[in-house]
């Protein structure tokens, strides 16, 4: 059921940075272990609906349906804007230090994580078109739905651990090459600008 391609290609997806690895870099940088766990593990939630609209069909209405698509991918998009926004505008790597020492402030971290990639609707269709393609069609496999379910799982734990390994290198370097709250402001506002041009792309985005 698992191939060798589907666990390259997905490796090479994964690796690509997007608005996930920036969000999660940017809390290895400016927060500490636990808040890189905490975003690498927000935004692979954040691909749960995504995974299970595929798994369900229910992709392809969404496919179909462009205006519920263009509202979907314009939500993403103004969301993008206020996270940089409020990267931009706050001081101290957005308090990553204080807010981290609670639970409060990694569900804070989890629950922005899931907001980047559950807003952004190339996911559903990308999961519809990609995971169909390492389905079995042959008598003796699995149901597809089943092997859908199978790939969704593994490419999920796949996302968490390289954003994990991102998150916490970033974290690493930081750690020992020191830094400063000037140079966490940078950082943070280095980020926001990043996802400024990403946002726009994805409003300008035909599909």
């Amino acid at each position: 059921m698992i191939s060798v391609e589907f666990l390259i290609t997905s490796i090479i997806i994964i690796l690509v940075p997007g608005t996930g690895v920036i969000y999660t870099v940017s809390n290895g940088l400016c927060g500490n272990r636990r808040s890189s766990i905490a975003a690498a593990l927000g935004c692979t939630l954040g691909i749960v609906p995504h995974l299970t609209a595929g798994i369900l069909g229910l992709s392809a209405i969404m496919h179909m349906s462009a205006k519920f698509f263009q509202i979907l991918k314009f939500a993403g998009c103004l969301y993008l804007l206020y996270l940089a926004w409020s990267m931009w505008r706050s001081s101290g790597g957005m308090q990553f230090d204080g807010e981290q020492r609670n639970s409060g402030g990694l569900f804070r971290i989890i629950y922005r994580g899931i907001l980047i990639n559950l807003l952004n609707p190339k996911l559903t269709l990308f999961f519809f078109a990609f995971l169909p393609v390492f389905i079995r069609s042959e008598v003796s496999a699995p149901l597809p739905e089943l092997q859908m379910a199978v790939l969704s799982l593994i490419f999920m734990l796949m996302t968490f651990a390289v954003f994990a390994v991102y998150g916490l290198l970033a974290n690493f370097i930081k750690t020992r090459f020191g830094g400063s709250d000037i140079l966490t402001r940078r950082v943070q506002k280095t980020f926001a600008v990043l996802l400024v041009p990403m946002a726009v792309k994805l409003a300008l985005s035909e599909q």
